[in-house]
């Protein structure tokens, strides 16, 4: 069962990728929602928004013990996260900020 905020934060998913999918249909950005982590023993949920053609993969981390705030990192599908990642309470997330994000990091020419 999904907790109250990774079933927030999964809605708001669903409405930004829908949007990108309508607004920028070469991204076809996918949306993973991963519970492995707990089977390690970390208390948290795990959600990766990747874009297959650029390779690019944003990163958002719900911890147990901070349920009202995410952690996020724009990374790489093939590379490790590093270890700093940024913070952001999960009041201000929304399903136009993770649009944002799409739009901006993954139609952006970086390495």
């Amino acid at each position: 069962m999904l907790s109250k905020s990774l079933a927030f934060l999964s809605d708001a998913a669903s409405e930004a990728h829908a949007r990108i999918q309508r607004e920028f249909q070469y991204l076809d950005p996918v949306v993973g929602v991963n519970q492995s982590m707990r089977s390690r023993g970390v208390p948290a949920d795990l959600m990766t928004i990747d874009c297959l053609k650029s390779g690019k993969r944003i990163i958002i981390i719900l911890h147990d013990q901070q349920p009202d705030t995410i952690s996020y990192q724009f990374s790489y599908k093939d590379r490790d996260p590093n270890e700093e990642f940024e913070s952001m309470s999960l009041s201000q997330l929304t399903s136009s900020t993770l649009y944002e994000w799409m739009k901006n990091y993954f139609t952006t020419q970086s390495h």
